[in-house]
């Protein structure tokens, strides 16, 4: 009975350690032509900027740790692993979006450079610009080729919740089947590393 209960203890301790491993088919997602990978951007402690915010000064926001750095870092192990090469990797604005990208891209073979894109940027605390950016990304995404290899976009809490229509964690990944609309199909979520 107690080696029963340690080897129980053993398999439950292994799971929680990796509770999070995105699978094959988690990827298998992205595969293909038509594909974007909506990223929240990795770990970064905290809710929302400080006051003295200034999305040109990375000193005044919040921004990814040790843990969030090596969660980005993953997501191009990952892509890579999986043989998977965006096309595009588009960023927020703000810095621990843009860093979430450049290390991702940095794990990639055949990266170009992040492209800041202000329709991803946050509206946490600007409500005022929720529909501005909201529509422009929406009609970024219809134009996007559907034939294309994936694109992806590194963003926001609020930006993944309006487009998908669901929550999502630091580091979380949704993917989004393109069809030529301003309401690409939302297909499946690949967990955080």
């Amino acid at each position: 009975m107690l080696k029963l209960s340690t080897k129980a203890l053993l398999i439950a301790a292994v799971v929680l350690t990796f509770p999070f491993a995105a699978s094959a088919a988690d990827l298998g997602l992205v595969k293909g032509t038509g594909t974007v990978l909506m990223i929240r951007h990795a770990y970064a402690p905290g809710t929302g900027d400080p006051d003295n915010f200034d999305v040109a000064r990375c000193e005044t926001q919040r921004n990814l740790n040790d843990r969030g750095r090596d969660q980005a870092r993953e997501w191009g192990d990952r892509l890579r692993g999986a043989g998977i090469e965006p096309n595009r990797i588009l960023s927020s604005q703000w810095c621990r979006c843009m860093e979430t990208a450049e290390l991702m891209a940095a794990n990639l073979t055949g990266a170009g450079a992040v492209e800041p894109f202000w329709p991803l940027n946050s509206f946490f605390t600007a409500r005022e610009d929720r529909e501005k950016n909201l529509s422009a990304l929406r009609d970024a995404l219809a134009d996007l080729p559907t034939d294309a290899a994936v694109v992806v976009m590194v963003t926001h809490q609020v930006t993944i919740s309006a487009i998908t229509g669901r929550g999502v964690s630091s580091g979380e990944g949704w993917v989004l089947k393109l069809n030529g609309t301003r309401e690409p199909e939302v297909i499946g979520s690949i967990p955080a590393p």
